[in-house]
């Protein structure tokens, strides 16, 4: 098992092919798991997997993230040949998050800035007291009490 998100980084100059094969073992997943899991075809993630094919398209991408529990970024980067650039900052939209579920993985991404769906922009911090957001396993700021979920008008 992975024993750390640092473990879940594409090492430099990693393939595809050999980071969904490590992340996957890791995990002790089957192919048949992964690929149910991610919601594509087995023969997909086994030409994947044996170089065959290194593209993925969006809902590829958004699957295997899921599946295998990374961000989609760490498939951008090992598929264009670059580093990850790590970002601590968590990002929701106050109007389409539903408190106590995950952020959208499309939040996520290092450039979003405004919500895909709705067009608010997202937030990264407590609009009362500004403090950096860490968890959204809560509805509220654990600093000051200000809910994180905006209310939308009536």
């Amino acid at each position: 098992m992975l024993s750390t998100d640092a473990d879940k980084l594409p090492q430099p100059g990693e393939s595809l092919a050999a980071y969904l094969r490590r992340l996957r073992m890791d995990l002790g997943f089957t192919q048949k798991e992964v690929a149910g899991k991610a919601g594509i075809h087995l023969q997909s993630l086994g030409k994947l997997e044996r170089g065959i094919t290194s593209r993925l398209n969006s809902k590829s991408k958004t699957g295997l993230a899921i599946a295998l529990q990374i961000p989609i970024d760490y498939f951008e980067a090992v598929v264009r040949g670059v580093d990850v650039e790590e970002s601590t900052e968590l990002k929701f939209c106050p109007t389409c998050w539903q408190p106590g579920t995950q952020p959208d993985p499309l939040w996520k991404h290092s450039r979003a800035k405004f919500c895909f769906a709705c067009g608010t922009q997202l937030r990264t911090q407590c609009v009362s007291c500004n403090e950096p957001i860490t968890s959204l396993k809560h509805r509220f700021c654990p600093f000051c009490g200000t809910p994180y979920k905006q209310k939308s008008p009536s």
